[in-house]
């Protein structure tokens, strides 16, 4: 049925999301702009670095009528990165998983290509997929937009509707159906939750995973 698989790393792979959550949410509320955790999940997670950012920047004038600091986006990273180096794991079984699939398999995410090379190696899972390893910054428009996935297909030599995608955001599940693909939602992270799960449904995931025991042993059922 399918010929490959295409996973988002943040949430998927490796448990950074709920991590990021932590330092974002807590940063911002320093600005004076507090989010529910369901709300920020939905509406920012997925989203690429400088998506990210002009995003929260109309938020800060709608709300605050300024913008957010100048340095803010350099301090964040900072401590974003210091974070991750210091507590980043695999999210368990995703790398027996990956290497178990016989499919051909990539990794389309937001993140910056130095942030995704560095927490793939962080984990050992980079040696599954390069050079398949694809960023925001490989495309002109990352997710909601479908350019990153078709570019991930291109370069495996796939059919978009012969790829899988898993995916733990909405924003990242929009970007993969308007690619022609079908999406499965991931909720093994340490952010999930059942609302999440909804959320991805509702943006058009066909089946939820609710970790890798479940993802694996039904990928492995697509191998034949």
């Amino acid at each position: 049925m399918f010929k490959a698989v295409i996973f988002d790393c943040d949430g998927v792979l490796v448990d950074s999301e709920v991590l990021a959550l932590e330092v974002e949410l807590a940063m911002l509320a320093e600005q004076g702009l507090s989010f529910s955790r369901d709300d920020y999940v939905t509406r920012f997670m997925g989203l690429s670095y400088e998506k990210f950012h002009e995003v929260i920047d109309v938020e800060a004038q709608e709300r605050l009528g300024r913008p957010i600091p100048h340095d803010f986006r350099a301090e964040l990273a900072t401590r974003l990165r210091q974070t991750m180096i210091a507590r980043l794991t695999e999210i368990p079984g995703a790398g027996a998983a990956v290497a178990a699939t016989g499919l051909l398999k990539a990794v389309a995410s937001s993140s910056t290509r130095e942030g995704l090379e560095r927490k793939l190696r962080q984990v050992g899972l980079w040696r599954h997929f390069e050079p398949h390893v694809y960023s925001a910054e490989h495309v002109a428009n990352a997710k909601p937009a479908p350019d990153l996935f078709l570019h991930a297909a291109e370069q495996l030599d796939v059919a978009p509707a012969d790829c899988l995608v898993l995916e733990d955001s909405v924003n990242g599940v929009i970007a993969a159906r308007a690619a022609g693909m079908t999406v499965w939602g991931f909720l093994g992270g340490g952010h999930a939750s059942d609302a999440l799960g909804e959320r991805l449904v509702g943006a058009g995931a066909v089946r939820l995973v609710r970790d890798w025991k479940e993802a694996g042993e039904a990928i492995a059922a697509l191998n034949g």
